[in-house]
């Protein structure tokens, strides 16, 4: 019979050829989940991506036709006041073509209750033309909906290019259909803006009105697209089940193509669009990758497998343990000194043991230089007694591990920062902490990323000032601080005169210039450090100025108000000025330990803006004072 210690042997190679297959096993099931996981992210970058292209498209889509609704509401405006007349059509035929000032009007029309032309942008002679059949027309007809309707494409009949309609109704004086207003944006305009965008060789871009009707798609120059009725794809049949936005997974219908799309309907106008790539062109890098990758990894699970063979053939001989002890040692130090990562081994009295060679790389002083000197060493001063506080805990046996991030001085480049993973070790003989192992890596430029888009999310897209969470959490802080130091508060809101007016005259991009410049302004007079700007929501605006009583809060808010009358901004629908003018609310507090919170001063400003507006606007008033600061007569 076999001896036990006989057995022990035969059982331990078997272990290790266990283990081995077990290894193999396991390296292929994590290349599997890593490749799968790969390929999952690599969709979901998709998605994002074509997610962020959708938003693009319809606030594209949604600004075009905002810009169609706005001139057909004008128009059919003046001629419902001015009647249609031959004298108001021969005027409105010198009117029209100032009308057409950008590149998405393709033509403005205007047809009698017939269907006749009257008036147009088109240099043709339109006599001949009539449109009374058109779907738009006779919808206008039959239906007293004042609406802006958006019509399916059409062939134009003075150009013959594919067209997108937009009309609204013309009534008489007794509500009867005196004819149609129409307005036209070329195909052909989205068509080439969808080409500025890259989805890839076998992606699109498509606008679709909510009935299914594709209105315009990337890569249709010719049209064949145009028109074309999907009412009956799953993502239409199923609509009223779905949400407005979200990520869609189909077969084409019209070229057969997987893709992976992001859909959004419009949420002012009945039309949607759907951003998509090919499934194919998406995971196209990621099967070339895989294929390497799994290559390497099949390699290295027979290279392993190998190794394992020979490693059964060693656990044989009577040395393998000692063989496998020091393979072991010198595998987890050729581990240690190729890691990108410093490696450190902390002794009890806080001296180093080992370091890495990437040492030199990560701090700038070699490991000769550094062994047996302090681990802390180096180490910010404010960072020092969080450092040794958990060093100190590890090596009590407080905790198995820690991690945090603190600064670290390099030999040439100063402080950097770095995130140290700490172990503790224990002897292998008593069990007992005989030390800790330090994994350190280079931080500095994810915490300079962190920076930066903190800042980020405390500034104003628009103006570049503090916003609103920003201006909140600087009030909460220098009230406080007011309070501590006995010192006064001022807050000044500050906000546009008729800014509605303004936008609704001149447009929204002339409006956000009128804010730019505003701010501007508002940051030229942020002179010391302590003083913030900060745009408080739509057109209003707050300075907060630490250390300000009320003559210097007064002050300022003046001077603000003249900068902008300086710049003279044009504004026809603010007399008297005709200029851009703004009413300023001044407060001051001093904040003491009885005073309520911070908000009594913003209501008090808050109260004063709305004096200075009740009193003519264009003025500064100061709470719990009369109107001050009048504005001066340009």
């Amino acid at each position: 019979m076999a001896t036990s210690r006989e057995l022990g042997k035969t059982r331990l190679p078997l272990s290790a050829a266990g283990f081995v297959v077990l290894i193999c096993l396991a390296i292929l099931g994590l290349s599997a989940w890593r490749e799968w996981e790969s390929r999952n992210a690599e969709l979901r970058n998709a998605e994002t991506d074509v997610a962020n292209l959708a938003h693009s498209l319809v606030q594209h889509a949604d600004d075009t036709f905002e810009l169609a609704d706005t001139i057909l509401v004008g128009l059919v405006h003046r001629l419902e006041l001015d009647g249609m007349g031959p004298d108001t059509i021969a005027k409105l035929q010198t009117y029209l073509p100032t009308r057409k000032s950008t590149d998405r009007v393709r033509g403005i029309f205007v047809y009698d209750e017939t269907g006749r032309w009257l008036a147009t942008t088109e240099q043709i002679d339109f006599s001949k033309f009539n449109n009374s059949d058109r779907e738009y027309f006779r919808q206008h007809r039959d239906s007293p909906d004042k609406g802006t309707l958006i019509g399916r494409p059409v062939k134009s009949r003075s150009g013959g290019q594919w067209v997108i309609t937009a009309s609204r109704r013309i009534d008489r004086p007794d509500g009867s259909f005196a004819g149609v207003a129409l307005l036209t944006i070329d195909v052909a305009y989205f068509v080439k803006f969808y080409e500025r965008f890259d989805v890839g060789p076998n992606g699109s871009a498509s606008l679709l009105n909510n009935d299914g009707i594709m209105l315009a798609r990337s890569r249709d120059e010719s049209g064949v697209f145009v028109g074309r009725d999907l009412s009956n794809a799953p993502l239409f049949r199923e609509w009223k089940s779905r949400p407005a936005a979200a990520v869609y997974y189909f077969k084409s219908p019209l070229d057969s193509v997987q893709r992976l799309s992001y859909y959004q309907r419009s949420s002012r106008y009945p039309l949607m669009v759907l951003a998509s790539k090919s499934q194919d062109d998406v995971l196209a890098p990621w099967r070339r990758a895989a294929v390497t990758r799994v290559t390497f990894v099949l390699g290295l699970v027979l290279l392993i497998a190998v190794i394992g063979y020979y490693l059964v053939r060693q656990l044989l001989q009577r040395q393998r343990m000692a063989q496998a002890l020091v393979a072991n040692e010198a595998q987890f130090r050729l581990l240690a000194e190729q890691s990108s990562d410093m490696v450190t081994r902390i002794g009890l009295d806080n001296r180093l043991l080992y370091v890495s060679p990437s040492c030199r790389r990560m701090i700038g002083w070699s490991s000769d230089e550094l062994l047996g000197t302090s681990a802390v060493a180096g180490i910010h001063e404010e960072d020092m007694e969080r450092v040794e506080q958990t060093i100190t805990a590890l090596k009590n046996g407080e905790a198995e591990e820690a991690r945090f991030v603190y600064r670290q001085r390099h030999r040439e480049k100063g402080d950097i920062w770095v995130e140290a993973a700490l172990h503790v070790t224990r002897a292998s003989d008593s069990g007992e902490i005989d030390g800790v192992v330090a994994v350190v890596r280079d931080m500095t430029e994810q915490k300079d990323l962190q920076d930066k888009l903190a800042a980020l999310a405390a500034t104003d897209g628009l103006t570049g000032l503090a916003n609103r969470r920003a201006f909140d959490e600087r009030l909460v802080d220098e009230w406080a601080r007011a309070r501590r130091d006995g010192t006064q508060l001022s807050l000044l809101l500050i906000d546009v005169d008729h800014f509605k007016k303004f936008n609704d005259h001149y447009g929204h991009l002339a409006g956000d210039g009128c804010l730019r410049a505003l701010g501007r302004i508002l940051s030229d007079h942020a002179r010391r450090p302590a003083d913030l700007a900060a745009r408080y929501g739509g057109e209003e605006f707050a300075m907060l100025l630490p250390n300000t009583g009320p003559d210097g809060c007064a002050e300022v808010g003046e001077a603000i108000r003249r900068a902008l009358h300086d710049l003279a901004m044009l504004h026809a629908q603010n007399p008297p000025s005709r200029l851009v003018t703004v009413s300023v609310g001044a407060a001051a507090s001093l904040p003491t330990e009885t005073t309520a919170d911070s908000s009594t001063l913003v209501a008090a400003a808050d109260r004063a803006l709305y004096a200075a507006k009740d009193s003519g606007r264009d003025r500064l008033v100061m709470s719990g004072q009369v109107v001050s600061w009048p504005a001066k007569t340009a």
